[in-house]
């Protein structure tokens, strides 16, 4: 028994060598199974498929996906556009209306500038013409009172001069009478 057992198992050894041996003769001769033309309707078979598969798993689902994502987000872009395009619009038509405004304040500001000095100049005015009058009444005052001072002070010459006359004649001796001396001062006085 313990022959065949030897036995079998030699047999199994030999014929496991040329099993293997077989294998690498097959692997020799053959070489890349990809390369192997025996192989190649059976790889250009799967090839197909594969190609189809994923063509289908593409289309059908990973596309659509991707195409509505780019979709939103275009949409999005241009709502975002069409939005500060708006507010582009307001802030332009805001700034035309500041501008109006500045305008308008600073003709308004003018405008009460010029009253303002109109009224001014109309009271400076008025300041004036008071003044003017109450500078021309005192002149004629003092040139009434200046006149009456000068014909006080001639009429007080006259009297001065015609009792200093009348004294001097007495003093020397000679008698004058009151109208021949006030004649001859009045003559020395014109001239």
């Amino acid at each position: 028994m313990a022959n065949t057992t030897t036995e079998a198992a030699g047999a199994a050894t030999e014929a496991a060598g040329h099993a293997a041996e077989a294998a690498g003769h097959a692997a020799k001769s053959a070489g890349m199974p990809q390369l192997d033309f025996a192989t190649f309707p059976n790889q250009i078979f799967w090839l197909a498929v594969a190609l189809v598969i994923i063509y289908l798993i593409l289309s059908r689902v990973a596309l659509p996906r991707i195409g509505g994502i780019i979709a939103d987000r275009q949409g999005k872009i241009t709502n975002d556009i069409a939005a500060a395009e708006e507010l582009k619009a307001k802030a332009v038509e805001a700034e035309k209306v500041y501008q109006q405004a500045l305008v308008d304040a600073r003709g308004e500001a003018q405008r009460i500038v010029a009253e303002a000095q109109a009224e001014i100049q109309k009271d400076l005015d008025a300041a004036t013409a008071k003044a003017d009058a109450e500078i021309s009444a005192r002149t004629a005052e003092s040139t009434r009172r200046i006149e009456e001072i000068r014909a006080g002070a001639a009429r007080n010459v006259v009297e001065v001069a015609t009792e200093t006359a009348g004294a001097i004649v007495a003093a020397l001796g000679g008698k004058a009478d009151a109208k021949s001396v006030a004649s001859a001062v009045a003559a020395k006085l014109k001239g």
